[in-house]
């Protein structure tokens, strides 16, 4: 499973971006996936992961209310809605595909994008 994000930029505090993951694997429903992001000399934390079918997601603390994640099955990729965007958030973003939906947090997954950047100004 290849991985490709996508979307990342420089936004003011306030602002919003969507990122985009691409999936190039035809199985890409039979995953759940997730999004992580690692800042400036920090370790990778998780963000928000969906399962399969997009019925369940779950979140980081520290965004839950902002970020909303999502997916549509039929074009392959994953989504990540960031809105209320605060210079905190500002770190590389990786998306991750795995099998287990309920152990996406722990940062074991399989399968990983390339990481895109998010810098939010204050």
């Amino acid at each position: 499973v290849q991985l490709q994000a996508s979307g990342g930029g420089l936004v003011q505090a306030g602002g919003s971006l969507r990122l985009s993951c691409a999936a190039s694997t035809p199985t890409f429903s039979s995953y759940a996936m997730g999004w992580f992001r690692q800042a400036p000399g920090k370790e990778r934390d998780f963000v928000a992961a969906i399962s399969w079918s997009g019925d369940n997601t779950y979140y980081a603390n520290s965004v839950t209310g902002r970020f909303a994640i999502s997916r549509d099955n039929a074009k392959n990729t994953v989504y990540l809605q960031m809105n209320s965007l605060k210079p905190e958030d500002t770190a590389v973003y990786f998306c991750a595909a795995d099998t287990d939906y309920f152990t996406m947090a722990t940062m074991t997954s399989d399968y990983w994008g390339q990481g895109t950047q998010v810098t939010v100004s204050s």
